[in-house]
């Protein structure tokens, strides 16, 4: 069977394009077995009454735990899509869950958070051969993602953390979490997973640093503006280097030419959300005074994203699926090159399901312009005596 087409073993996917948000939660929710399910992620696209998919789902459901958020975009069977509620039915039989739920996120006391998830953690009881790993669903726009991320990996260091932030399509308006048949905005959702799958973390981008170096030279980091570069207004400097008007910046512009940070032998990408009136640059994540950064040069993205998803367990084998988290601008990016087609024919024979992001948070670091996962596999066969 062409695996483009083949059906994951080990999680339910469950689709519905209904406009109505009711109807949608209902029809997705008649295609899983609520009996045999541990949880269910919901990815809901921006524009739809998530307050009215979380209530239909807790009620076709009968009660199975429901997490996710608002999306800027889904990955589904096709690949890329915009208007398609998402769920993710993880079975009983592989995967056992608990969950915290944070808020709010802005103010953001980091040990608080750190104590809520370590307290959980040790009331998680451990099953004998399982592996642990932790999801995590924060509002995209309360712009506390870096510190929380952080916070998270100091004080729970042997637990792989991977996640999102919750987006609306480009409108960067109103955005939410899901935990338990309700939407929670300026928060966060901390997934405490246990599985008999084995998995492995993923995350890659497709931009190396240019020889292009800048300085951050006037910042409001809690706001996550720019003011100044090298001295100069932002959006004029940015324009400069990049080799537009300033009239002509763009989010297309702003995801083909974004600027790089180093940190741990490692470049990772801030994203430039927009430009203002006032002449200033709003990222995406944690920017300050005083900070060095690069032009980041783009690569061929088809040969990055095989690259990227070409992995394999110790037995050779592909993965049974990847949980997937990527950015919007990517996305962006691909359609604006008229790659999404080809693109989506990667994810599909991937079996990638999941969701554009407004960021996205691996080994402890939030960031942009990455696809970050984590790729299960099927159990390794019982050895019998």
């Amino acid at each position: 069977m062409d695996r483009a087409r083949a059906e994951p073993s080990f999680v339910r996917v469950a689709l519905s394009r209904a406009v109505d948000a009711a109807a949608a939660a209902r029809l997705a929710a008649q295609q899983i077995s609520a009996r045999d399910t541990c949880f269910v992620l919901a990815f809901v696209p921006g524009n739809r009454n998530g307050a009215v998919i979380a209530h239909s789902l807790e009620e076709a459901l009968g009660g199975v735990p429901v997490f996710g958020c608002s999306t800027a975009g889904q990955i589904t069977t096709e690949g890329y899509e915009t208007d398609a509620l998402l769920l993710l039915a993880f079975p009983k039989a592989h995967f056992r869950c608990a969950s915290v739920l944070m808020e709010p996120l802005n103010p953001l006391s980091t040990t608080q958070a750190a104590t809520h998830a370590q307290r959980h953690v040790q009331k998680f009881s451990h099953t004998a051969g399982w592996n642990r790993l932790g999801l995590i669903f924060t509002d995209g726009l309360s712009k506390q993602e870096d510190m929380l991320i952080s916070a998270l990996e100091t004080a729970l260091g042997d637990l792989p953390i991977f996640g999102g932030s919750a987006g609306d399509g480009l409108r960067f308006e109103q955005t939410y979490v899901l935990h338990n048949g309700e939407v929670h905005h300026n928060a966060a959702v901390l997934l405490l997973l246990e599985t008999d799958l084995p998995f492995q973390g993923i995350g890659f981008d497709h931009f190396l640093p240019g020889d292009s170096q800048v300085v951050i030279t006037d910042a409001d980091p809690d706001d996550r503006k720019v003011f100044e570069i090298n001295g100069a207004p932002a959006a004029q400097e940015y324009a400069r280097l990049v080799g537009c008007a300033v009239e002509d910046l763009s989010p297309q512009i702003f995801a083909e030419n974004p600027l790089l940070i180093e940190y741990k032998d490692t470049h990772y990408v801030r994203a430039i959300s927009d430009a203002g009136e006032d002449g200033a640059l709003s990222f995406l994540a944690a920017i300050d005074d005083g900070l060095i950064m690069t032009l980041g040069q783009g690569q061929e993205i088809i040969e990055t994203l095989q690259a990227g998803l070409d992995i394999r367990d110790a037995e050779g084998r592909s993965p049974d699926f990847i949980l997937g988290f990527d950015c919007v601008l990517r996305k962006l990016e691909i359609e604006q090159k008229q790659l999404g087609h080809a693109v989506s024919n990667v994810l599909g024979a991937a079996h990638v399901f999941g969701f554009n992001t407004y960021g996205e948070q691996h080994c402890g670091v939030h960031m942009n312009q990455t696809l970050v996962g984590v790729a299960f596999f099927a159990p390794e066969p019982r050895v019998l005596f």
